[in-house]
């Protein structure tokens, strides 16, 4: 990809290279520490971000299978979960945990149906939920089976026509070239993945490197980004059952958006949600292309990318804010 992407540019391929060396070779602090887990399921967790017994709405937050979840919780100044919880909530983070080959049957609908529906079912009243990425898709399926106070989208696929026929086929050609050997293993290596998402945009791959390579070694700028990466590089394996799900049902097949996912006894149906619901769509996304959206009747498109939403300048005045005020003007129930 690097030699393709800079087969004109020596000076570029040169710039990227040094960029993905200081990357490398960057400082990282100590490892922090996760919040505690207040609620277990098998080997997920709610990890809780308020305080026991505190009598404030419950969000959960959901994030995807596919990357860590600490993307929610960067660093102490850069936390969508800290600031919600300043904003009066009570806000937990579901950490999905590691799977083994044990659990290679446990596909994207089952990890919903045993690990996410149970923890919600542990809390004492019902909650909101925020999923993120393919964590959104995951929750919107959650919303259609059990009660909840509300459903928050963000950058969540849904209808995966949306992601273009060029993409989709660079998926399945991934796919085709990975599936036996995550057969044999029970689990598909977040390699596998990470390269999906390079395929994707790969132009701006190189490109992220090579403005690296330009920034001050001792700035926060730069922490930023080192943060950024690892948490995009590092993750977990899927369990086979879901990283076929998600090639070949979702990507290639559209099962949602063509309104053949069912989860427990219900059609996941956009359309048909019991509860209040916003979608916050990001028009710049290059990984959940906002062709992609469940377009919920609450809409609200953004500026900011898929991370860039999260832990990126605009994301508190065009997501974290507008979410909050959403949460508070929902009915209490108990």
């Amino acid at each position: 990809m690097l030699r393709s992407e800079t087969a004109a540019s020596p000076e570029r391929r040169a710039a990227a290279l040094a960029g993905l060396r200081a990357y490398q070779e960057a400082p990282r602090g100590r490892a922090r520490k996760p919040a505690p887990a207040r609620h277990r399921k098998g080997r997920a967790r709610l990890r809780d971000y308020g305080v026991k017994g505190d009598g404030k709405r419950p969000v959960v937050f959901v994030p995807s299978l596919i990357n860590p979840p600490f993307i929610l919780d960067l660093a102490p100044d850069v936390s969508l979960l800290r600031w919600i919880a300043a904003q009066g909530f009570h806000p937990y983070l579901l950490d999905w945990g590691t799977p083994g080959p044990k659990d290679r049957a446990m596909d994207v609908t089952g990890h919903v149906e045993t690990l996410l529906l149970p923890l919600i079912a542990k809390l004492d009243e019902p909650p909101v939920l925020a999923g993120y990425c393919l964590g959104g898709t995951m929750t919107l399926a959650a919303a259609c089976s059990v009660p909840l106070a509300g459903l928050a989208l963000i950058a969540a696929p849904w209808t995966f026509d949306g992601f273009g026929e060029r993409a989709r086929a660079d998926m399945a050609e991934l796919w085709a070239a990975a599936k036996p050997a995550c057969a044999a293993m029970g689990l598909v290596p977040m390699e596998v993945l990470q390269s999906g998402f390079w395929r994707l945009d790969p132009a701006r791959t190189i490109a992220k490197y090579e403005a690296f390579a330009g920034m001050d070694a001792g700035s926060r700028e730069a922490a930023l980004f080192v943060a950024m990466e690892d948490w995009a590089n590092a993750g977990v394996p899927l369990t086979y059952a879901a990283g076929a799900q998600l090639f070949e049902d979702f990507i290639a097949g559209n099962l949602t958006g063509r309104g053949g996912w069912r989860v427990g006894d219900a059609t996941v149906d956009p359309a048909a949600l019991p509860c209040p619901a916003i979608d916050f769509v990001s028009m710049s996304d290059r990984i959940v292309p906002a062709a992609s959206a469940a377009d919920l009747p609450d809409r609200r498109d953004l500026g900011a990318g898929h991370v860039g939403m999260i832990v990126g300048r605009g994301g508190r005045s065009q997501l974290w804010e507008p979410l909050a005020h959403w949460i508070s003007a929902l009915p209490r129930t108990r």
